[in-house]
């Protein structure tokens, strides 16, 4: 069989590859010119900031006001501010526990967990951390720092212990990480002084608020006592046996106590005190600091959650003397010990008006 080559047809049939390679390659680049590039969140919030400051006069501007009723406008946020709340986000769902490995064969499931409210003083968490750093038996215990702010300088301090497990966790919803929304200062929120029953007739933003939690895995099964302390204290080395003292006591002796006290504001002499503790109705001027609490307690105050939300005082220890009388059933009762295991910065605290403050020098009265 014999094949024959026409030249025109070999042409025609090239002309042909071409075109459709030509037309192929075209509509592959405009697939690709179509796609949608989705930016990052700090990406928009540097965009819609230029955007709102350096507006192009030449370009018309066309206005559907019946777009935007009732739609919520959102405050601009600075990129540091988003990275703050993706950290945040971020360590409060991973919530690891430091040095867990280091110290599981010591540490008990229901040992003693120390919750630490942690502000903007390094300082005095520097002090804090020191005292517990020298307490006899702090090895068994979990530490946990709760924080209303990031700070780099602090979380220094936090990664200086290494006498224990340690847990950081973050107020989500802090002023730091919304400084122009609720609970910062939103120019919708309600008046400073105003009713509820006001607020809510004047529909601010904030007149249905209660502050958020972050639930900690760590304490879901825990059975034993939780410390709370600040972080302008600072605890005795002792601190550990008396409070499992009080606990034996508490046991045996008062079932009812409520609290467990490691001490008040008063300067007891330790020769005639030192082993001695005495019960008493919890007042929030003399209790609040190193209080213990057992998860008993810890279910009565759930009770008496709208109560201590809606209560208007700053003060976190004002808000329990509250519900100690308008919504617990009995008073709250104590167990303090005479002689004090923990002690306050003095003059330097939250409420100081002095031009100079030293923390260490106050540690040095004690």
């Amino acid at each position: 069989m014999r094949f024959r080559v026409y030249k025109r047809k070999v042409v025609i049939l090239t002309l042909v590859v071409v075109v459709c390679g030509l037309a192929f390659w075209t509509s592959v680049k405009l697939k690709k010119s179509s796609r949608v590039v989705v930016p990052k969140e700090a990406d928009v919030a540097r965009r819609s900031s230029s955007s709102q400051h350096l507006p192009n006069e030449d370009t018309p501007r066309i206005n559907h006001p019946e777009k935007h009723l009732g739609k919520e406008v959102k405050p601009e946020v600075d990129n540091t501010t988003l990275v703050y709340r993706g950290i945040v986000f971020q360590l409060n769902f991973d919530q690891t526990v430091r040095h867990e490995e280091k110290f599981r064969a010591v540490r008990k499931k229901d040992d003693l967990v120390v919750v630490v409210q942690v502000h903007n003083r390094p300082d005095y968490l520097r002090l804090l951390v020191e005292s517990l750093r020298k307490a006899r038996g702090v090895e068994n215990i979990l530490l946990i720092f709760s924080h209303d702010f990031w700070s780099p300088e602090i979380n220094q301090v936090v990664a200086s212990v290494d006498f224990c497990q340690v847990l950081q966790i973050f107020f989500p919803f802090s002023i730091q990480l919304y400084p122009q929304e609720f609970p910062g200062h939103d120019p919708r929120d309600c008046p400073r002084d105003i009713s509820k029953i006001d607020a809510l007739k004047l529909d601010c933003i904030n007149a249905e608020y209660c502050p958020r939690l972050v639930r900690i895995r760590a304490l879901k099964d825990h059975r034993g006592l939780v410390l709370l302390i600040e972080e302008d204290h600072f605890l005795s080395p002792d601190f550990l046996h008396l409070l499992k003292l009080m606990s034996i006591l508490k046991r045996e002796n008062c079932p009812d106590c409520d609290i467990l006290s490691l001490g008040s504001y008063g300067h007891i002499s330790y020769a005639s005190k030192a082993n001695k503790v005495e019960v008493k109705a919890w007042k929030s001027t003399e209790h609040n600091m190193g209080m213990a609490l057992s998860r008993e307690t810890y279910q009565k105050l759930i009770q008496c959650t709208d109560a201590f939300c809606t209560y208007d005082d700053y003060n976190w220890d004002w808000s329990l003397q509250h519900l100690t009388v308008t919504c617990l059933p009995s008073y709250w009762k104590v167990m303090v010990s005479e002689a004090p295991r923990v002690f306050h910065a003095g003059d330097c605290g939250m409420h100081h008006k002095k031009s100079v403050c030293m923390p260490s020098s106050q540690k040095t009265k004690r």
